[in-house]
């Protein structure tokens, strides 16, 4: 089989941008329900107090001018209607569906702690913990000190005791819900959440009996989808079988020959700016462990974007789309 276009599910993410839904959020609280979808419109239900990776922040107000570091969280906001609030954003994994704005890009990879203070932000929003560190944007006391509201994707917190034993679809709408508290924008959320819940409920998991890897990067030694994260929920719900899902972890490392051994059918490949999918097919087949392997030799091979496969608005997209390539696949 070629490889998938990924047409189908940059348009599915598309319609989900552009109607401004919302989404639910993780470990937080808030002192009251409500809120409103814009600055320019009441507060009502503010302020807000919520927690992520143990840290809690209080917004007073539905943020102005929001930065956003990681496609997930910038997608986050843009889905939850709050795009025109963003100043900044950085560490874009790949882009945006067709239709879909682009935003201020504010750097590459992680922006300085200068240069996002410069935007005068009100709130910075992180898809992963380390994009808010001494080694990323700075530290998140440092921006609260400020004034600065910081929210972390719950997903990603370093710490298990702050991050979901088993990531699954309850916890991502949970972030979209939280998000959308912070953003004064609960009744996008709550719209979005029952969208997704519908379109989750009515897929057929079509990867029954199939086993599969989940290829993020690295040539050498593969980064794979481990047993408890974004991968092995969407690649669960699809139907298919992790071939790492013993490992206990969101993430982690397999040698090629552990690879082999366990003969996936399938192989999920990750598509990022970074690391395209096609050139992970390049590693697969000038590999002669992994190009003797049926699924390289029969190009059994399936694609997801890089902000698919973190906890967001585009998780159940990424199971839609899985399904479809599945049933194309050949005999």
């Amino acid at each position: 089989m070629p490889l998938p276009r990924r047409a189908a599910v940059l348009g599915a993410l598309a319609l989900v941008l552009t109607a401004c839904s919302a989404a639910p959020a993780d470990d937080a609280t808030t002192d009251d329900d409500g809120g409103s979808a814009a600055p320019s419109s009441s507060a009502a239900g503010f302020p807000v107090t919520v927690a992520s990776c143990g840290t809690e922040t209080t917004l007073d107000a539905p943020p102005e001018r929001i930065v956003t570091i990681k496609s997930s969280a910038t997608e986050m906001v843009i889905a939850l209607g709050a795009g025109d609030r963003l100043v900044g954003t950085a560490f874009s994994d790949g882009p945006l569906p067709d239709g879909v704005t682009e935003p201020p890009v504010l750097a590459e990879r992680n922006p300085s702690r200068e240069s996002v203070l410069d935007l005068a932000p009100d709130l910075v929003y992180a898809g992963w913990e380390s994009n808010l560190s001494d080694d990323g944007a700075g530290e998140r006391a440092g921006y609260e000190e400020l004034g600065v509201s910081t929210f972390v994707s719950p997903s990603a917190c370093q710490d298990p005791a702050h991050q979901p034993e088993q990531l699954g679809f309850e916890d991502v709408f949970a972030e979209i819900e939280t998000v959308g508290r912070l953003l004064g924008a609960p009744e996008e959320a709550a719209s979005l959440v029952a969208e997704q819940r519908a379109a989750l409920d009515a897929v057929t998991p079509t990867g029954e009996g199939l086993s599969a890897l989940w290829y993020s990067s690295g040539s050498d030694t593969p980064f794979v989808g481990a047993g408890a994260g974004a991968p092995q929920m969407i690649m669960s719900a699809a139907g298919l079988t992790n071939i790492a899902a013993d490992v206990a972890d969101t993430w982690t490392s397999l040698s090629w020959e552990v690879v082999a051994d366990r003969d996936p059918d399938v192989l999920v490949l990750v598509d990022s700016a970074w690391n395209t999918a096609e050139h992970k097919i390049e590693v697969l087949e000038s590999n002669p462990v992994t190009a003797a392997m049926p699924a390289v030799q029969e190009k059994r091979f399936l694609t997801v974007p890089f902000p698919a496969t973190e906890a967001g608005v585009r998780n159940v997209d990424a199971v839609v789309e899985l399904t479809r390539q599945i049933d194309e696949l050949s005999p």
